[in-house]
């Protein structure tokens, strides 16, 4: 791409771009948005959840095996006001399909806001307004009794001033539930496809990524704890730090095994006293290091986020401060129709 951004812009834009995709420093991948949840519940408990057990259709993206007959018939919406002035929302509605399946189908779309676009040279073209919106589907089936398979499909349409590019993903997992232990399991590739076609000469990549995910109660209390691991595909997750005496500098990449293992894992608290009713609090490692490089606070890498369930309607809500400058406030409404 020929266009340039005035210098004052780019913070903004790397501050959207950047914690959005685990290969966003590494590799050519342009379409870190698809890691983006839309579930609060799954938000509040670190962003990342293939294993996360609740009657809720918005957590599809996280793991196609997710949903089951046990949504009913059910409609969800989401929003969340992502940093500096990026705002996020998707439509989905969901049904069972027979006595072992269920589907689902939405739509999601990405504003990061207005940015003023150079050339090379220094002249303005104007300001513009970069966007994607996904077109997504989603099938699962019980395979047995506490085994469930599920696939995904997505068509992905990005808008960057006068470039535009198409492509296709497809996600497929497992999801492994023993109620009686209330023990969740699952395995999940995402992001398999590529582009159909390209913004310019350059081929960008999806983030392909497996993924595995653990939750259970502990004991005979009211708390859950959940551990992810995302970003298998690659061990060493390296990432800049900032040095506050050089803030217009890069600092080396930094890469260790135990910075490299948690920053391939997410940790979620929850607290749910019944189905009805959560308060989750997660921590996300990855989150917290990709900000060193931007002056993160101490609130970096922590999200939390309650729901709640009256009759047949759901209200989630969850709060994240990646960075001192900026923070992110998503909202889920839930309409189950028919169960």
């Amino acid at each position: 791409m020929d266009i340039a951004f005035n210098r004052k812009y780019l913070l903004p834009l790397l501050l959207v771009l950047l914690p959005l995709s685990a290969r966003s420093q590494m590799t050519s991948s342009g379409y870190g948005f698809l890691d983006i949840p839309v579930s609060t519940h799954v938000y509040a408990l670190g962003g990342v959840n293939s294993a996360l057990i609740d009657n809720d259709i918005m957590l599809a993206d996280q793991n196609p095996a997710l949903i089951g007959p046990e949504i009913g018939m059910q409609a969800a919406a989401s929003y969340m006001h992502y940093l500096g002035s990026g705002n996020f929302g998707a439509v989905r509605f969901g049904k069972y399909a027979g006595e072992y399946g269920a589907w689902m189908a939405g739509i999601r779309y990405l504003n990061y806001g207005a940015f003023d676009g150079y050339m090379p040279d220094g002249t303005s073209t104007g300001s513009f307004t970069p966007s994607d919106i996904v077109f997504e589907g989603t099938y699962s089936h019980n395979i047995t009794d506490r085994l469930r398979g599920g696939v995904s499909c997505r068509f992905i349409y990005s808008n960057y001033e006068q470039y535009n590019a198409f492509a296709m993903s497809i996600d497929a997992g497992i999801s492994y539930y023993n109620e009686e232990k209330d023990l969740s399991l699952s395995v999940v590739l995402t992001n398999m496809g590529g582009q159909i076609k390209r913004f310019d000469s350059q081929y960008n990549r999806l983030p392909f990524d497996l993924r595995l995910g653990y939750m259970q109660t502990l004991g005979k209390s009211p708390f859950q704890l959940s551990i992810n691991a995302w970003h298998l595909t690659k061990w060493k997750l390296p990432y800049y730090s900032h040095d506050k005496n050089k803030p217009d500098e890069m600092q080396t990449q930094k890469s260790n095994f135990f910075s490299d293992l948690f920053r391939h894992l997410v940790f979620g608290l929850q607290y749910a006293p019944s189905d009805k009713f959560y308060i989750g609090l997660g921590y996300n490692y990855k989150v917290r290091t990709d900000m060193s490089a931007y002056q993160r606070n101490f609130l970096s890498g922590f999200s939390l986020g309650a729901g709640i369930r009256v009759r047949t309607f759901g209200v989630g809500l969850s709060y994240a401060m990646p960075h001192k400058a900026g923070s992110t406030l998503m909202l889920n409404l839930n309409w189950f129709i028919s169960e």
